[in-house]
């Protein structure tokens, strides 16, 4: 029969328990592994979803610039356009004070030759200086409207047309038998244009309804 001493008792459950405390350290690391992924997990998710909101963000910051320099080449371009109207008009229309104060000159000599009676005006006319005068007058005229026509500048005559009050201005009515009401059936002096614009209205009587 053997005999154990109570010292080697203990060293055999010191031991035997040894292994015990290995595997419960080997299940502690592992669960502190597994841990470590949840928490690496949970960052990577977390990042992904802040910079997706951050993309988000400058998708919007994008749209936004992009958006505001469609308008400024929208506004540049209107700029451009209107300023180039405007030059446009003021070559255009560079002549319409100086054209406008010459019309009362083409109304004066449009005056002298209405004064001439039909008859003198005749190659027959016993009065040589009268037809002259009338003859160069005429001609002087025909030349003012000849350069007014270069520069843009035309008369209209309305008569027995419909009253505009954009083209013709009134300055009488009268009942006209045979004549549809609001019908020019007068004028007294002729209008003008500058290319579109009216540069005077022409001025007219107008038949008045009974």
């Amino acid at each position: 029969m053997r005999w154990y001493s109570a010292d080697a008792k203990q060293d055999g459950a010191s031991d035997a328990a040894k292994p015990a405390a290995g595997g419960e350290e080997a299940n502690n690391t592992k669960a502190d592994a597994k841990a470590a992924d949840a928490g690496a997990g949970a960052g990577a998710a977390d990042a992904a979803k802040a910079l997706k909101k951050t993309l988000e963000e400058k998708d919007k910051q994008i749209s936004h610039l992009q958006g505001l320099y469609r308008r400024a080449l929208a506004d540049a371009e209107n700029l451009r356009q209107r300023t180039r109207k405007e030059i446009e008009d003021k070559q255009t229309f560079a002549i319409q004070k100086f054209a406008k104060e010459l019309l009362n000159t083409a109304d004066i000599l449009a005056m002298a030759l209405d004064a001439v009676p039909e008859a003198e005006r005749a190659g027959a006319s016993s009065n040589a200086h009268l037809k002259n005068l009338y003859t160069g007058v005429s001609m002087t005229r025909a030349e003012l409207l000849k350069t007014f026509k270069q520069f843009g500048v035309e008369a209209y005559n309305p008569i027995n047309e419909k009253f505009d009050h954009n083209l013709h201005q009134a300055l009488f009515q009268a009942p006209m038998p045979g004549k549809e009401p609001g019908t020019v059936f007068q004028v007294t002096k002729v209008g003008y244009k500058i290319h579109d614009r009216v540069l005077r209205p022409a001025q007219v009587g107008v038949v008045r309804e009974d």
